[in-house]
């Protein structure tokens, strides 16, 4: 080991006293530079017990010192343009907020009525803020929301019919993103899984010839990511809410992605509505708040008020629960719904869902010139139409007409591509 090299490197508190360190001081605080200071000067002996000779200037020390706290201190999350052609992506946030629900989390940021009630002065309830346009938007009788739509299904099954028998289609035994597989759900929630049909058809009578004493649900799960054709059946839901009705025992339908108004008035496909599934006579719905709803991620239950209620007082529903940011927002984008004339220029899914395919190759012919500027030295592109997808398990046959920018590398093999994949990121 280089005794001159070790020798060079300074002590943290000279350089802590250091007039050059003074700025970087004042921006990210003692305890912050200290802490990396130390492990720059560590990772510098590192290096020289490993017979590499590190240039040891104050300057070399100073410029480390400040990339690793620019680096600690960069917010993890951060905006990015959204280019992949699938409008509710995952992996970026799904669905993009309205103005109206981002100033609404400013605003809920400080101190706000979340448990009480101005009007009594008494407790209140945090999903009285949401509950009235969720009734109001699709008929139900009582409603409540949790942080995610797979938490509405747990504690739907875990208070319903924990213990007991729920009876499923085997056909809809989902597996989504992340590895979430329905049996999984229902064994953790407590319940006790009992499969009917075939993977791609189930009859009424295979329901019927299921019930008995333990049987405490049945349950339709939405395909939401996939769909199955050809030779199927399927039982239709005012089908099961009769036989469930019959029996005496809850029928719950597990929408995924839903949706509150009708889609093809935008001239989009149709999505069956919590409303027309209510009406179908589902005892409760659970859905999605971030994906044809278009607000933040949330789980939302609909239904009976009795079932609710129920849920509501399992202990469960405090882990789950809504903090008062996302109740903010939800309720900014629920009275969205107030006006759904003006969805498709307030509520940015709608707007990005309903553009038009001449719209877009406008903007791909005003792209074009500056893009091809920009990357002729690597890759050739024009403008071809392509189809875009709703993204996030909705709608997930359907695509919608688009225009794309066809980028193709202009030297063999893909390193002009991951030259290109990296520059972008």
């Amino acid at each position: 080991m280089p005794a001159h090299l070790l020798r060079q490197i300074p002590s943290v508190d000279l350089l802590l006293r250091d007039p050059a360190f003074e700025q970087v001081l004042t921006e990210y605080g003692h305890d912050a530079l200290r802490t990396s200071i130390r492990q720059t000067l560590e990772d510098l002996r590192q290096n020289v017990a490993k017979g590499q000779e590190p240039t040891v200037t104050k300057a070399a020390i100073l410029d480390h010192v400040e990339q690793a706290l620019e680096q600690m201190f960069t917010p993890g999350l951060k905006p990015v343009f959204n280019l992949t052609g699938t409008i509710l992506h995952t992996n970026l946030g799904r669905a993009p907020l309205p103005e109206t629900a981002v100033q609404a989390m400013i605003a809920a940021a400080g101190a706000v009525n979340l448990e009480y009630d101005l009007n009594t002065g008494g407790r209140g309830q945090r999903d009285s803020h949401i509950e009235g346009w969720i009734k109001r938007l699709t008929g139900a009788e009582a409603a409540i929301a949790v942080n995610n739509n797979a938490a509405a299904v747990m504690i739907a099954l875990n208070t319903l019919a924990l213990g007991k028998e729920v009876i499923v289609s085997r056909g809809e035994l989902i597996e989504i993103g992340g590895a979430f597989r329905m049996p999984d759900i229902m064994q953790r929630a407590g319940v006790h899984l009992l499969e009917v049909g075939t993977t791609n058809r189930t009859h009424l009578a295979d329901f019927a010839g299921a019930i008995g004493p333990e049987t405490g649900m049945i349950l339709k799960v939405h395909t939401s990511n996939y769909q199955v054709q050809g030779f199927t059946k399927s039982v239709a839901e005012k089908e099961l809410a009769t036989l469930a009705s019959k029996h005496d025992i809850p029928f719950v339908i597990d929408l995924g992605s839903g949706t509150l108004v009708d889609l093809t008035q935008y001239g989009l496909p149709h999505e069956e509505t919590v409303r027309e599934t209510l009406d179908t006579g589902a005892d409760l719905v659970t859905f999605s708040g971030d994906k044809l709803l278009g607000g933040p991620q949330a789980g939302i239950l609909a239904g009976r008020a009795d079932l609710v209620a129920q849920i509501a007082a399992n202990p469960m529903k405090r882990a789950m629960r809504l903090d008062k940011i996302t109740l903010a927002a939800l309720a900014a984008v629920l009275r969205l719904y107030g006006d759904p004339e003006q969805l498709v220029t307030k509520l940015p899914t709608f707007k990005l869902l309903s553009r038009r395919q001449s719209e877009i190759k406008i903007q791909a012919e005003r792209l074009l010139p500056k893009v091809t500027t920009l990357l002729k030295d690597i890759a050739d592109i024009k403008i071809e139409p392509s189809q875009s997808q709703v993204g996030s398990g909705s709608l997930p046959v359907d695509r919608l007409a688009s225009f794309a920018l066809i980028l193709t590398p202009n030297q063999p093999g893909d390193k002009a591509l991951r030259t290109l994949n990296s520059a972008l990121r």
